[in-house]
């Protein structure tokens, strides 16, 4: 929304060619997870590529990696639709698959805890020995690896 001079919201939408009068088959203009995450956007109608460029596809060499690279394509899809349902909340359709790529992203984040360790450094206990300090840097690791 934008403000008018009397500070009042005037309604804007970004997306103005993906919502029908009565809001429905909004998912049908999603791509999956995996594509939204390799073009940097979930809606099928609103990616423009630069020139002939194309994004190259992420090959995972460990499970470890393939489940760390579905927790990243599911938190890029759930920060894509929060920013598309902040413009458009009437939209239930699209918070329904909103909130169903969040129940499947806190049920891999929980696999990948219970096989890998946390996801994050918790600071409840300053005093503990973090595990991650001992693991080889991004640089140093001989399997090409970046991720940190």
């Amino acid at each position: 929304m934008l403000f008018d001079d009397n500070l009042g919201f005037i309604a804007y939408n970004l997306y103005p060619n993906m919502m029908s009068s009565n809001n429905t088959n909004n998912n049908s203009n999603l791509v999956s997870v995996n594509e939204g995450f390799l073009r940097g956007n979930m809606f099928q109608d609103e990616y423009k590529p630069y020139k002939n460029y194309t994004y190259k596809k992420i090959v995972p060499k460990t499970k470890k990696e393939e489940l760390l690279l579905e927790i990243m394509e599911l938190s890029f899809a759930i920060n894509d639709l929060n920013l598309y349902l902040d413009l458009n909340p009437g939209d239930r359709e699209m918070l329904e698959k909103f909130n169903k790529l969040v129940e499947i992203s806190c049920q891999k984040e929980m696999e990948y805890v219970k096989n890998y360790g946390a996801l994050e450094v918790i600071d409840s206990d300053s005093n503990s020995n973090f595990e991650w300090i001992k693991n080889p840097w991004p640089w140093e690791r001989e399997d090409d690896t970046k991720y940190v």
